[in-house]
């Protein structure tokens, strides 16, 4: 492939830090991010910590295998009640956010903690195959001060998942105005070892296995001091392509970079899943839901999109 010729924007760049079995992401999020984020009216506090939630998913969705839907989703008391970021297998990116507004305001322009933007609350991981699957969550308490160090917190307690991430969200106005969004993000997972025993006959420990370990653990170290030195502006640089920036903090350690993953924002509502749901609602309550127009109105959280159901017989009507 002729790397340059590569997308620079909303993509996931898979890399590989070759000698230590280190497998790398990094995410680079634009015109997606900001399709996404003008959907609603955010202030600019609810539009950073969505921007964030929505390049985790993306940077966290291309570690796992799976064929479904990848989500982040906070819940909390505080002004910012719920947020929701999730990534379909193919690439499809979405998310909203649930806001008290005269609360957000109280809380200014400038960097607000997780704990301040959220309350006390939760932070959720959860991978959705469907119905046939079971359906994996993992849940930590957002008690850092930014959602990516939540995550970090988490990677802690987990056994099966050692992980390091850095988010980056960028929002300048243009010419008119207009706050443009851009993100990006890195992140360096650990894979199991492939010598879990580390032992010899009769149980006394193999020195090359001990040499080996000790040497993969200092490329972790290193791989992490290297990922923390990427400056926020140049995760989220538009002239910096993304293939450059991994070589530049990974290519004295060995480093492998692989095709990059499409990212678009997609929404999933369909008309035909809203009038299912419709036809689970009594007629008689579903006749006062009527606008001026005669129809009813049904808004998806997700894009903003109206869709109008006119005719309520034809919604009854068996199938």
């Amino acid at each position: 492939m002729n790397i340059d010729e590569l997308p620079r924007d909303d993509i996931v760049l898979p890399f590989r830090i070759v000698p230590f079995a280190l497998r790398g992401r990094l995410v680079r999020l634009g015109a997606t991010l900001d399709t996404i984020l003008h959907r609603h009216a955010y202030p600019k506090l609810v539009a950073q910590a969505l921007a964030e939630a929505l390049t985790m998913a993306a940077a966290l969705a291309a570690t796992l295998k799976y064929d479904g839907v990848f989500s982040i989703q906070t819940k909390g008391d505080g002004p910012v009640k719920m947020l929701v970021a999730d990534v379909t297998s193919d690439g499809a990116l979405r998310g909203y956010a649930q806001f008290d507004a005269a609360r957000v305001a109280e809380l200014g322009e400038g960097p607000v903690s997780a704990p301040r933007l959220f309350g006390a609350g939760y932070l959720a991981f959860t991978v959705d195959q469907g119905a046939d699957m079971e359906r994996y969550q993992g849940i930590v308490e957002m008690t850092e001060p930014t959602l990516a160090e939540c995550a970090h917190h988490y990677f802690r307690q987990s056994e099966q998942f050692e992980a390091g991430l850095k988010v980056a969200v960028s929002g300048m106005p243009d010419a008119d105005g207009t706050m443009r969004w851009r993100a990006g993000a890195i992140m360096i997972q650990r894979l199991p070892p492939e010598d879990a025993q580390g032992s010899a006959e009769g149980g006394d420990v193999d020195p090359l296995a001990a040499a080996r370990r000790e040497e993969e653990e200092d490329g972790w170290r290193r791989a992490m001091i290297l990922m923390g030195s990427a400056k926020a502006q140049e995760l989220a640089d538009a002239a910096l392509p993304p293939w450059k920036l991994v070589d530049r903090l990974f290519l004295a350690e060995g480093v492998e970079i692989y095709r990059p993953l499409a990212l678009a924002h997609r929404c999933r509502c369909d008309p035909a899943r809203m009038r299912q749901v419709l036809r689970t609602i009594p007629r008689a309550e579903l006749e006062t839901m009527r606008e001026p127009d005669g129809a009813v109105h049904i808004t998806c959280e997700f894009c903003n999109t109206t869709q109008l159901f006119a005719d309520l017989d034809a919604l009854y009507a068996p199938t």
